[in-house]
């Protein structure tokens, strides 16, 4: 019989939420704080606002439920972001009323939301190849320190598994004309640096969230037998 745990359901709710947020958010705006590193700029997309906290999640999870239950996650995730781009795209090319069309208009929504569809395909890819190797990193690391040092595991991971997440998301939405060429550099350097710092800086929080977590699921997973596999859902 599989366990029952209180609170995983509502931490996957969350993870999901935060996940479409941020594919709305990344195809609404590219934000430009006018600072730069040299000769490069520092612009993101709205979406590194949030995306990062998904990775905290992803850390949570894996920690105190295990890579299995992280895993069966990802794929909730995966499947709630593929439904929100088809109906984006569903509503993209049904006819618009007159008065929206006054207002708003075709184009206005396609300049915001026109290319989800283009996003959906590169954040889809980028997300499972991250996540994934984000939860690997962290379950192994955690199998090799014996459970210590949960700090070094979150901040490694991330660092492992946002530079995978950046460069394929980046390199698939700039080759589908979501963002221009022109800022993929700046685009993927102050992306990654952005999530990392995010993550750093929440690190504390994080680890206040997992101590608590184990405390009140009695569960501390090591994942010492666990088929690595991403293709399942199984528990």
């Amino acid at each position: 019989m599989t366990r029952q745990y209180r609170y995983y359901d509502f931490v996957m709710a969350l993870f999901v939420t935060v996940l479409l947020l941020s594919n709305l958010l990344s195809s609404a705006k590219i934000i430009d704080m006018g600072a730069s590193i040299g000769p490069i700029p520092l612009v993101f997309d709205a979406g590194t606002l949030v995306f990062p906290i998904a990775y905290i999640f992803g850390d949570i999870l894996t920690e105190v439920y295990g890579y299995k239950r992280s895993r069966r996650v990802i794929w909730a995730g995966f499947g709630a972001t593929v439904l929100m781009g088809l109906f984006v795209w569903l509503a993209s090319i049904l006819p618009g009323e007159l008065d929206w069309q006054s207002r708003v208009g075709q184009p206005a929504f396609d300049a915001v939301l026109g290319g989800i569809s283009g996003l959906v395909v590169a954040s889809l890819a980028a997300y499972l190849a991250g996540e994934f190797t984000n939860s690997y990193v962290l379950a192994r690391m955690k199998i090799a320190t014996e459970g210590r040092y949960l700090w070094a595991r979150t901040i490694g991971s991330t660092l492992v598994g946002q530079i995978v997440d950046t460069a394929t998301f980046f390199v698939i939405a700039t080759a589908l004309d979501v963002f221009p060429a022109d800022l993929f550099v700046s685009l993927v350097l102050t992306n990654y640096i952005l999530k990392v710092g995010i993550e750093v800086v929440l690190t504390p929080i994080t680890l206040l969230v997992v101590n608590a977590l184990k405390r009140a699921e009695n569960e501390d997973a090591y994942d010492r037998d666990t088929n690595f596999t991403p293709f399942s859902v199984d528990v």
